[in-house]
């Protein structure tokens, strides 16, 4: 990684919960969590955000959550992300199918038109050659409600910055999804 992270001391008390709640959660503390932390209001502001996108009262089917974070995560070359993101796609779905086919979902039939339009989406927002057109959001109007898709919004933009963040930062997959 580009910056180091601190020793668990190092940080505030009153992040140690988040810390420990990863550790129970996943086994470890995770890297980026020890990165943000280094910004601590940041990293709360983050953990918050990140909290309200993956709750269980969302409007967004968790998969198709799931699938949205790992297709952005591929696009920015987030290893981090597509290793934590990978491992929960896999749970949510029950199989490692849509993971292999993901990079390559639009020549697949593995995909709903729900998980294709947000994928369609995600990437129209994070390709940088690319745009959401008003056909797109057309589209998008026609599955989903006008509050969906700005959950949906919110969910691609926080994955990108998350992304986003780890690549720049070179902060490695902590080995959570090894796919063969």
């Amino acid at each position: 990684m580009h910056i180091p992270v601190k020793p668990l001391a190092k940080y505030p008390f009153w992040l140690r919960p988040f810390f420990w709640n990863q550790q129970r959660r996943y086994g470890a503390v995770l890297d980026p969590g020890l990165l943000w932390g280094r910004a601590p209001k940041l990293f709360a502001a983050v953990a918050i955000l990140y909290g309200v996108l993956d709750r269980r009262s969302s409007p967004l089917d968790p998969v198709l959550r799931s699938l949205v974070t790992v297709r952005v995560s591929q696009v920015n070359w987030c290893a981090f992300c597509v290793d934590i993101n990978t491992m929960t796609l896999a749970s949510r779905t029950g199989s490692m199918d849509k993971v292999q086919a993901l990079e390559n979902w639009a020549q697949s039939d593995l995909f709903d038109i729900s998980e294709r339009l947000a994928l369609e989406y995600a990437e129209a927002m994070t390709y940088s050659d690319r745009q959401v057109t008003d056909d797109l959001m057309q589209r998008l109007k026609s599955v989903f409600d006008d509050d969906t898709i700005v959950e949906l919004t919110g969910l691609v933009a926080f994955q990108n910055l998350s992304s986003k963040f780890n690549s720049a930062l070179d902060v490695p997959a902590q080995g959570f999804c090894k796919q063969p």
